[in-house]
């Protein structure tokens, strides 16, 4: 069984981190300027969300010829690790 956490990624656009937590979204991240983060963090907090800034890691399956196991492959080497820190 696999964990799955949902992650909106709004870019640098501040206006669409804020409609994603106006419906409710839990997890958003954000990628412009540090101080327009740190004021939507501040928001987030307010709505129990979480504000993601900063690259993270993710599977491209684009030109997996076999994306079935590309994804098997790539979870079982993310078991313990948390994608969003």
């Amino acid at each position: 069984c696999v964990e799955v956490t949902a992650l909106i990624d709004c870019g640098d656009q501040p206006g669409l981190v804020l409609a994603a937590l106006r419906d409710g979204a839990k997890h958003v991240r954000f990628s412009g300027r540090q101080p327009v983060a740190e004021k939507l963090a501040a928001i987030a907090r307010q709505q129990e969300a979480v504000l993601v800034t900063g690259r993270l890691e993710a599977l491209d399956l684009l030109d997996q010829p076999n994306p079935q196991a590309a994804c098997r492959d790539w979870l079982a080497s993310r078991l313990g690790k948390d994608p969003l820190r």
